[in-house]
């Protein structure tokens, strides 16, 4: 229509072009806000916390010197829940622990009762573990199957610890089905940061390799952040990941580490806030300084450090991360290297190291009750897509930083989360780089595991191969 010919057909009408004006607006606005608001109108969350402290003084994870339980507390532990829905009714489950880890067991018995009480499947549900080292000591069962504990346990602290689990299980499961009811609109965002504190912790030495800065190792500093806006634009909900051990301290404090100050920074800066640290691949990587005679307040320096870097994510410009959710689990068979032969086992159970001794008698027990020795380990791979927008993966147990820089190398599209410490910790998942140069993380740790020992070279295709198949199908991530 010419522009005389809509003044004349105005002037018919009668109607003031004034407010014809201002009807066109609107109709302009109308059709534009679909696009501005997208990803607000699709999305539901909800959020939930609970402390986990233990009441009593119990026995702390992480470090096989320790000789007491704890005696104390810097701050609170705790767990949280952050459920995400999108348009199409599909929902996501994120829980996180101030803890050093849970097992397989563990997170199969949550993953079977979330599914019945709520309706979210385990593929849908990541539980990860902030690794600090201080924290009580869970699932000590497991360590336990033939009458010795690693942590020194007697019968009462190991049924302690047994109590505490199952408080903690139906807790976990309870916070899921809290943040489900508090679930209202909400706009998600991505956006990104980094921290310089982590640093790779594997010094090269005569003897191999020893657990010291080494500037010149592999590091991901990147510090990834998927904000939680409520309708009116107040943060509801901030989930944010760092590639470092929570190893500041070394104490007898219940405290969430670097993690757990971090975490109450972000919330006290932003009130009605919930904070959720999401570990990385952190398995060779230390938060340095360390210091035992300023642990504590380095301990603060770190987490306020990491606490800086995501109120910088937060005041860069945010990406709209937008639906559909799709999730998906995969059981990767890894295999061990041979283990040791029984003539080894014996002369070991000989040996001045006590933990050398009770990993052998474990290991003889195990040939005596079942007939051999476990050759593979079950291990669990986990991806999650945000539509076109956002990838997570999550990788089990102590995964070395190998990882995360390999597969965001190779994934190209949307931004890729790599989390280790997710839905169980068992040990160290070194990759060929780390297995071929030997020391802690690539087998020594085994000693203080039930497992039999290094895994094989295989372990590291198996694992990226596992994750390129998850994120086959879809079309923005191909390798490259």
């Amino acid at each position: 229509m010419k522009a005389e010919t809509a003044r004349d057909f105005v002037r018919i009408m009668g109607v003031p072009q004034k407010r014809v004006l201002l009807v066109l607006l609107a109709v302009v606005l109308l059709f534009l806000r679909p696009v501005a608001s997208a990803a607000s109108d699709q999305w539901q969350a909800g959020v939930a916390r609970a402390v986990i402290t233990p009441e009593k003084p119990m026995w702390m994870a992480g470090y096989a010197a320790r000789t007491k339980p704890a005696e104390g507390k810097v701050h609170d532990l705790h767990a949280k829940a952050l459920v995400l829905q999108d348009s199409q009714g599909n929902r996501l489950a994120i829980v996180t622990l101030d803890l050093l880890g849970i097992d397989r067991a563990m997170r199969d018995w949550i993953a079977d009762r979330v599914e019945q009480r709520h309706g979210i499947a385990p593929k849908d549900l990541l539980i990860n573990a902030s690794h600090t080292h201080s924290a009580p000591v869970i699932c000590e069962s497991a360590y336990s199957i033939y009458g010795h504990s690693f942590y020194d346990l007697t019968p009462e602290q190991l049924e302690q610890s047994n109590a505490y689990s199952d408080r903690l299980q139906e807790r976990i499961v309870g916070l899921v089905g809290e943040a489900i009811a508090e679930l209202s609109s909400a706009t998600v965002s991505y956006t990104h940061a980094r921290a310089g504190f982590g640093m790779n912790r594997r010094q090269k030495t005569e003897r191999g390799r020893q657990i010291s800065p080494n500037p010149d190792g592999p590091v991901d500093h990147d510090v990834p952040v998927l904000r939680i806006d409520g309708p009116d634009g107040s943060l509801r909900a901030v989930v944010f990941g760092y590639a470092c051990h929570a190893t500041t301290l070394s104490g007898y404090d219940y405290c969430g580490d670097y993690p757990g100050f971090a975490q109450e920074c972000i919330e006290q800066r932003h009130p009605g806030t919930t904070a959720l640290f999401v570990a990385g691949c952190g398995g060779d990587q230390n938060p340095y300084p360390r210091s035992p005679d300023r642990a504590l307040e380095l301990c603060r320096q770190h987490g306020y450090g990491l606490a800086n870097a995501v109120e910088a994510a937060l005041q860069g410009p945010p990406k709209p991360v937008r639906g559909p959710l799709t999730a998906a689990m995969q059981e990767v068979v890894l295999d061990f290297a041979e283990p040791p032969s029984r003539e080894t086992l014996e002369a070991q159970v000989k040996s001045n190291n006590k933990y050398e001794r009770l990993h052998a008698e474990f290991l003889l027990q195990q040939l005596e009750h079942e007939g051999e020795i476990p050759s593979t380990y079950p291990y669990w791979v986990q991806a999650i897509r945000f539509g076109d927008d956002l990838t997570m993966v999550a990788l089990a147990g102590e995964v070395v930083v190998d990882y995360s820089l390999r597969l965001k190398n190779e994934l190209a599209g949307p931004p890729l989360w790599v989390a280790g410490y997710s839905n169980d910790v068992f040990g160290y998942v070194p990759s060929v780089r780390v297995l071929r140069e030997g020391g802690y993380e690539g087998g020594g740790a085994m000693l203080y595991t039930p497992l039999p020992g290094p895994f094989a070279p295989s372990v590291e295709e198996r694992i990226v191969n596992a994750v390129h198949a998850l994120l086959a199908d879809a079309p923005t991530l191909q390798r490259n």
